[in-house]
């Protein structure tokens, strides 16, 4: 046979194999207790995903234990989407990365492997546009490996998902507060001015983010030693490790509501304390002990100053959570061992997780 026949007969079953046997992309949405919420975002991406055919959609179940499975499966049968979306029910709830994970690991073990993974939250609607913009420049930009969505309320208001990787310098910036600390220290400040246009970023949030499967392929799964927050930031930075750039992609816009499962928003309630396991992790795994324990000295002394700045002109602190910086020390100055974030594994009522 030709070498030129030989050839192009390979490219055509390459591009046959590809097409048969491999999706394009797999969405996963993360449910936990929040059922009707979840069928409206699935319905949001179902429309944008007319337009990939070849895509699928996963909902994971976080052990929600509320009957939010059942009501799940019967809207997606009654939508008809059973041939293209899979309702599994992880078991144990182990927060974001471990019910994402839950998703991905066996469809990178699946013959008919994604090109590229969507994470979208299930309080997060895509907006016309959203997910082909993010796929269109992925596969212009082969250099980037994750691209995220312009993420704004339902209000119109954007909100902050483009980042900086944190330091030691942005924890003594964060709690401090003060302008002249603030300019100085411009460089460092964690949460960008939103973009104006499409940029690269260091880390995004994870509403509404797209990701190449050779990064997963390369750097794995997402880290579920954290429960809840910064493992995005650590997925992100182990990717920028590995030379792949994330890129904040501003025509790709989606609807967040934001915090319905964690209640996050209510400056009333003390930080949960998943949120001081998530950053010790991050810190110590990522930048080592030494990088850890200073960042946990400007943040307490940040903190003490912003409290002592604020007595002395007479407000009050309603931008940080009930107790904060108490449960901030008794967490990162403890002696022993320090609790884990994670809720403890209750009884298990199934033999195995269940799909459809």
């Amino acid at each position: 046979m030709p070498f030129a026949v030989w050839t192009f007969s390979n490219l055509v079953l390459d591009a046959f194999i590809r097409y048969k046997f491999f999706m394009k992309l797999l969405a996963v949405i993360l449910n936990y207790k929040t059922a009707e919420m979840t069928l409206d975002s699935v319905r949001s991406l179902m429309k944008e995903l007319e337009s990939i055919p070849d895509s699928k959609v996963t909902i994971v179940d976080n052990d929600s234990d509320d009957g939010s499975i059942d009501l799940i499966r019967e809207g997606i049968a009654s939508e008809g989407w059973t041939d293209r979306v899979r309702v599994i029910a992880s078991d144990y709830n182990g927060g974001f990365a471990y019910g994402n994970n839950f998703a991905i690991a066996p469809a990178l073990e699946a013959l008919d492997k994604p090109d590229y993974l969507y994470l979208l939250n299930s309080d997060a609607f895509p907006d016309t546009g959203c997910v082909t913009r993010l796929v269109d420049y992925l596969d212009s930009n082969p250099s980037v490996g994750i691209a995220g969505s312009y993420v704004h309320g339902p209000d119109g208001d954007p909100h902050e998902t483009a980042f900086r990787f944190p330091s030691v310098y942005s924890d003594l910036e964060a709690p401090l507060g003060i302008g002249i600390v603030s300019r100085l220290l411009d460089r460092w400040i964690v949460a960008l001015p939103i973009p104006e246009e499409t940029r690269r970023v260091d880390w995004l949030a994870g509403a509404s983010m797209l990701v190449r499967r050779e990064v997963v392929d390369e750097i794995g799964l997402l880290d579920d030693t954290y429960f809840l927050y910064f493992e995005e930031t650590d997925f992100c930075l182990r990717a920028f490790r590995a030379d792949w750039m994330t890129h904040y992609v501003r025509d790709s816009s989606v609807t967040h509501i934001g915090s319905v499962s964690t209640g996050m928003k209510d400056r009333s309630k003390s930080t949960p304390s998943y949120w001081y396991a998530s950053r010790h992790h991050y810190f110590l795994k990522n930048h080592g002990r030494l990088t850890l324990w200073a960042a946990n000295l400007v943040y307490v002394f940040g903190s003490v100053i912003c409290r002592i700045r604020y007595k002395l002109i007479g407000r009050s602190m309603t931008h940080t959570s009930h107790h904060h910086l108490r449960d901030f020390i008794r967490y990162n100055f403890r002696l022993g061992s320090r609790p884990s974030g994670h809720p403890a594994r209750r009884a298990q009522t199934r033999d195995a997780p269940e799909s459809v």
